[in-house]
């Protein structure tokens, strides 16, 4: 499937890249939601917590790494895709999807998430593996390679069994880091609209890592997520978004 680059709109009137960003109002629920206008209608975001996320699309409501109390959604549309990045219990939990998922919802998941799903959720279950490619209605799904690359973390995500994801759709182009250091892959990437970076030790990276890859390959918008860590673990996003600089630019949502 080909797709050719669309103009998308954001808060901040500026001409960049051939891009044009015309201020509109940015509104704000309970969840913070921001929106992000395409071509083809708005794309709507809805941080939920740590690293799950709701995003309304044109081409469907989709659901990422859906976890906690069902009642956190009950003020969103139903989901129509629901992707999981790996098995951890802040990304994957099968009570969870279990209350949330409809009769036509798609759930996609990489390889491990998928051997263990319960029966109830694999009628509308499909797997994928890193470089992997599929779609949704017209969004291409691409899964992107998630893992550690300092020894002594390696054991938390093994290189090769989890995912981040690349949607497009109309042109515009998303990233989900999913549980990840700042790899290769990651700082390879093109032409990305709309990131999500995660930040935490010692489970991913640090706010500086984060911000090195984010400078290398520039997203115009990037949400610093999951950046609570285990004792002094947790990550600062002020102090991300100071690294980030001019690179991108940087959108907090209420996480925690």
């Amino acid at each position: 499937m080909q797709f050719s680059r669309r103009d998308f709109l954001r808060t901040g009137a500026i001409v960049a890249g051939g891009i044009t960003f015309v201020p509109f109002s940015a509104l704000a629920d309970g969840h913070n939601m921001h929106e992000y206008k395409t071509d083809n209608g708005m794309i709507k975001v809805h941080p939920i917590s740590h690293a799950s996320v709701v995003l309304e699309t044109p081409e469907g409501v989709i659901y990422v790494d859906t976890v906690g109390d069902p009642a956190q959604y009950a003020d969103l549309p139903a989901p129509d895709l629901i992707l999981i990045t790996h098995e951890h219990g802040d990304h994957y939990n099968a009570e969870t999807l279990s209350a949330l998922i409809g009769d036509d919802t798609k759930l996609l998941t990489n390889p491990a998430v998928f051997d263990m799903l319960p029966e109830n959720l694999t009628a509308n279950a499909m797997q994928i593996g890193n470089g992997g490619v599929t779609s949704f209605n017209e969004v291409n799904i691409e899964a992107i390679p998630a893992y550690n690359t300092t020894e002594e973390r390696k054991n938390f995500h093994p290189k090769g069994r989890d995912n981040g994801y690349v949607l497009t759709l109309d042109g515009f182009r998303l990233y989900i880091s999913g549980d990840t250091e700042d790899i290769p892959e990651m700082r390879a990437l093109e032409d990305i609209d709309l990131a999500f970076v995660c930040m935490n030790l010692p489970f991913t990276m640090d706010a500086k890592a984060a911000a090195s890859a984010v400078a290398e390959f520039k997203p115009k918008v990037v949400y610093p997520y999951h950046y609570r860590g285990r004792d002094n673990g947790t990550q600062d996003p002020a102090e991300f978004a100071n690294m980030v600089g001019a690179a991108a630019e940087v959108k907090m949502g209420d996480w925690y």
